[in-house]
């Protein structure tokens, strides 16, 4: 196997608790390795693992899984672990795994899942959705539909990803979190492939030439798979569109290394708003 057989990376590095005593990682430790990985492929392809498998009323149980040994990781090795779906049967379907230092490979292994109903743990056909979405992804299709509009139309996904993300894991008061604007706001949610909104944000105007950008919320358990990026984006692309020259956000201090590395920078001083530290943040958009 080679690194371009792969879509999708997953990334670590060894820690000390999985070296063994011949300085290399412990051999059954990989195993746990492509189980992670694999974490990060439904990650990749934008799905809620556990809310989209109950949707279809199944979920997928390891068969078999095996690993084949070419070279040894060392404690502190960065490693880059290769993930692909690389065949789909009737209920069953063969996810391909390799693990490199570099260029170098160290480990391939196999997983062979089944689709299976959760209550009697018999198989059956795995979904056309998930068939069609796995194998979409390993076409190079995009696993995300970004619509914009307003909140009579995108209001029922917006409201579900903003309640899991603000109420439900943030802890923020339901009456603090929907006010008027989102009547006048232009709206963004982000679809899977299974249309499952999966993260959602909002635009207002500031000022003349000024566009205000806020709430944005991705479902905690992809995070890191580009939504919030591809929603940012869009919502600058409208502001664009109508004229405004720059953009203005209010960001919760644990992203603010998100929106800088999309070239936001801090304007003025940190502040609380509904007990969370946030800074303002601004960008040019021309």
């Amino acid at each position: 196997m080679k690194r371009q057989d792969f879509r999708f990376f997953d990334h670590l590095r060894v820690r000390w608790a999985e070296v063994d005593m011949q300085k290399i990682v412990f051999n059954g430790h990989y195993l746990m390795y492509f189980d992670t990985a694999v974490t990060g492929y439904w990650r990749a392809l934008a799905l809620p693992y556990a809310e989209a498998l109950a949707r279809m009323q199944g979920d997928l149980y390891v068969r078999k899984a095996g690993i084949e040994y070419h070279a040894s990781a060392r404690m502190d090795d960065r490693l880059d672990i290769g993930m692909r779906c690389d065949r789909i049967g009737t209920s069953s379907m063969t996810i391909a795994g390799a693990i490199f230092r570099g260029e170098q490979l160290l480990i391939t292994g196999e997983l062979v899942y089944v689709f299976a109903d959760p209550a009697t743990q018999t198989s059956r056909p795995i979904p056309p959705a998930l068939r069609a979405l796995l194998e979409g992804f390993e076409a190079g299709e995009p696993t995300l539909e970004l619509c914009t509009g307003p909140w009579d139309a995108l209001g029922t996904d917006a409201t579900q990803v903003r309640s899991a993300v603000f109420i439900d894991e943030q802890g923020i008061a339901r009456e603090d979190e929907w006010d008027e604007a989102d009547r006048t706001a232009l709206h963004a949610v982000a679809y899977n492939r299974l249309g499952q909104p999966v993260g959602t944000g909002r635009l207002l105007q500031d000022a003349p030439g000024v566009a205000r950008i806020g709430r944005m919320a991705v479902l905690h358990q992809l995070r890191g798979a580009g939504i919030g990026r591809a929603l940012l984006n869009g919502l600058q692309d409208a502001a664009r569109a109508r004229g405004d020259r720059e953009a203005v956000l209010s960001a919760q201090a644990s992203a603010e290394g998100f929106y800088r590395r999309l070239g936001y920078q801090p304007r003025g001083e940190p502040y609380q708003d509904v007990g969370i530290a946030h800074i303002g943040m601004a960008r040019n958009l021309l």
